[in-house]
């Protein structure tokens, strides 16, 4: 029986482990997607628990312990911090064969130095040592990100944000860490939604510019981008929960886009035009620029309504959903690539059903002198963990180049995150080194050694074009 989470966790054989211990485990992070907040890494946040750092905004958690019963005012409510945490350390042993149960001892070894299992027999002590280690400012957020050995991080912004947070990081010499803006326009595609016009009133403040047709928008949208650009930005992001299609002239989506601005009803086939048409736009000025984009694909939000007018968003009311993506996602890159105009693409599902979709319509996308130019991105959200990843891996190495893969990111809002870093590095060591141990793959150090450094960090490198 092995011990439980020992050096060799996830590790099954001789081969795994040395990949790992000899190559992975100390190669630097590129975080090229999360949700951390510019704001606290400017101002290099501290914290007074670990209730704040370790549950707050995080609905993996609040998930679990809505699942164990727990009354939500011990989860997003008012109670107290340390009753808070004492209810995740009474929910964290019925978490067994969920990743919360490894994530959370990972951070508590790497991040606090406790290698005691958390309890509610364990829970004082922990919530002692924690408390006095975040106290002492060892745990603020830049020293987070130093010991964690991250290179990059590229933050998540609306395009109407100042990067004031941005500006501060990049102009103090104190801090080495690259941190960039992430431009995602999300809102002003989604043309069906009742904050479209409010958010597009914002965007006229931030330009100076009332925006009045589409010519208005693609100005203002542009002038956003060069900023973005000229921040540092190489990489864009959208979350197409259902990816849809239909092409559009200019004049047609200047007239839905006018509809829309004085919020009349639109049919399915005017909003898939108008976001079909955006997404073209988008996608051609990311191509200009160099830029990578990212689809995050197959979110169903929000599912339920009285949870939503409770606690608003983004709190752990999200699913996976089903729809059927294939040919719209290949009409829309397909449109880019006929011009010479896709830009690098990273393309994520949530629906695990659909790897094998993703994987394959990635390869019919490659070239232009760029290595892995089209990316079957990383499990994400609720495939993050060991046979998500597993599961993305094994489909993309049988349909395409895992050698080729971009690995790992946190999409987190959290700074202890940066272990799931070290997660993804011990289950790519452990298919690699099974590979070798099964007699499928020659026992190539130089060759075996290249490709792990090269996921674990240089293909992000060499992608994002960091090493210019």
């Amino acid at each position: 029986m092995k011990k439980f989470m020992d050096a060799d966790f996830l590790l099954d054989n001789k081969t795994a482990q040395k990949l790992y211990h000899k190559y992975a485990k100390d190669m630097p992070i590129i975080d090229y997607h999360c949700h951390i907040s510019p704001k606290e890494i400017a101002e290099n946040k501290t914290y007074d628990n670990i209730t704040e750092i370790w549950l707050g905004g995080d609905h993996y958690k609040w998930r679990a312990l809505r699942a164990r019963g727990i009354d939500e005012a011990y989860i997003t409510g008012d109670k107290p911090a340390k009753e808070k945490f004492l209810k995740w350390a009474e929910t964290i042993p019925y978490t067994i064969g969920n990743p919360l149960y490894h994530w959370t001892h990972l951070e508590l070894k790497r991040y606090f130095g406790i290698d005691k299992q958390l309890s509610p027999e364990t829970a004082e002590e922990i919530w002692e040592i924690a408390n006095e280690k975040l106290r002492s400012g060892e745990l603020s957020v830049r020293n987070l990100i130093k010991q964690s050995n991250v290179e990059v991080i590229c933050t998540t912004d609306d395009p109407i944000d100042s990067l004031e947070y941005h500006k501060q990081i990049q102009e103090d010499d104190t801090f080495d860490v690259l941190v960039t803006p992430t431009f995602r326009p999300d809102k002003s595609i989604n043309i069906e939604l009742d904050w479209f016009v409010d958010w597009m009133n914002k965007l006229s403040d931030v330009v100076g510019k009332e925006i009045k047709d589409l010519s208005d928008l693609e100005s203002a949208l542009t002038e956003r981008i060069d900023f973005f650009d000229k921040m540092g930005c190489f990489v864009s992001d959208h979350a197409l929960d259902v990816v849809v299609y239909e092409e559009a002239t200019f004049e047609e989506a200047n007239e839905i886009l006018k509809k829309g601005l004085k919020k009349e009803s639109l049919t399915t086939q005017e909003i898939k035009k108008y976001k079909g048409y955006m997404l073209l736009f988008f996608g051609r000025e990311y191509a200009k620029r160099g830029w990578a984009m990212q689809y995050h694909i197959g979110a169903l939000r929000n599912n339920s309504g009285r949870m939503l007018r409770k606690l608003g968003p983004d709190t752990g009311f999200d699913a996976i959903n089903d729809q059927n993506l294939a040919i719209d996602l290949s009409k829309i890159l397909d449109k880019l690539d006929d011009t010479d105009e896709l830009p690098k693409t990273i393309l994520y599902c949530l629906n695990p059903r659909d790897n094998e979709v993703l994987a394959t319509i990635a390869g019919c996308f490659q070239g232009s002198g760029v290595v892995g130019k089209v990316q079957f991105g990383s499990g994400w959200w609720f495939n993050d963990q060991k046979d998500g990843m597993e599961r993305q891996m094994e489909a993309l190495a049988q349909l395409g180049l895992l050698s080729t893969f971009i690995g790992m990111l946190t999409d987190s809002r959290s700074f202890l995150s940066y272990t799931r870093h070290e997660y993804f590095r011990r289950v790519l060591c452990n298919k690699l080194g099974t590979l070798v141990e099964n007699g499928e793959y020659p026992n190539d150090t130089n060759m075996l050694s290249k490709v792990v450094k090269d996921i674990c960090y240089f293909n992000a490198i060499n992608y994002f074009g960091l090493n210019k």
